[in-house]
C-alpha cells in the first residue's frame, strides 16, 4: 500500500486549539533559547514562548503564548557559556529563595527559571535553553 503526502496549513482540534501542540502527549509544548547576558534578555529562537523577563541576575520569568492545560507541567533547561559548555553550570526552577517565587508559583502561562554557577552564584549565560513538557 502506498502512502502520499498530506500538506495542511492549519490543524485544529474541535475546540480550535492546535492539535499538534496540545493534542499530543510527550512532545515539547514550549521551548526557548535566549541570551541572558543582554538587558532584554534576547530570545534567539522559541516555540510557544512570548517573552522572557529578567527579574534579577540569573532569574527569569518566562511567559507561554498558548496556555498549558494545568499547572502540572515539567520545565527543564541547560546553559552554555559561549561556545564551550558552562563548567559547573546548572539550572533551577522556582524555590523560596528566588525573588519571592515559591513552590507552586507557576501558572498555566508563566513560570520562573534561574541559572547559576557553582557554588550557588546567580549567573547570566549567553545560551540559556528551557523546554516545557506537559499534557
Amino acid at each position: 500500500m502506498a502512502y502520499g503526502t498530506l500538506a495542511v496549513d492549519t490543524l485544529n482540534s474541535s475546540t480550535g486549539v492546535l492539535a499538534t501542540q496540545n493534542g499530543m502527549t510527550g512532545i515539547a509544548k514550549a521551548w526557548v533559547l535566549f541570551d541572558a547576558t543582554t538587558s532584554g534578555p534576547t530570545i534567539r529562537n522559541s516555540f510557544n514562548v512570548s517573552s522572557v523577563t529578567k527579574q534579577a541576575t540569573g532569574q527569569f520569568q518566562i511567559t507561554i503564548t498558548t496556555a498549558m492545560t494545568s499547572t502540572n507541567y515539567c520545565v527543564t533547561g541547560s546553559v552554555v557559556n559561549g561556545t564551550t559548555p558552562a563548567v559547573n553550570g546548572a539550572a533551577w526552577l522556582g524555590g523560596s529563595d528566588y525573588s519571592g517565587a515559591t513552590a507552586g508559583s507557576q501558572t498555566t502561562t508563566t513560570f520562573y527559571f534561574g541559572t547559576w554557577a557553582s557554588p550557588a552564584s546567580a549567573t547570566n549565560y549567553p545560551y540559556t535553553q528551557v523546554i516545557v513538557h506537559g499534557s
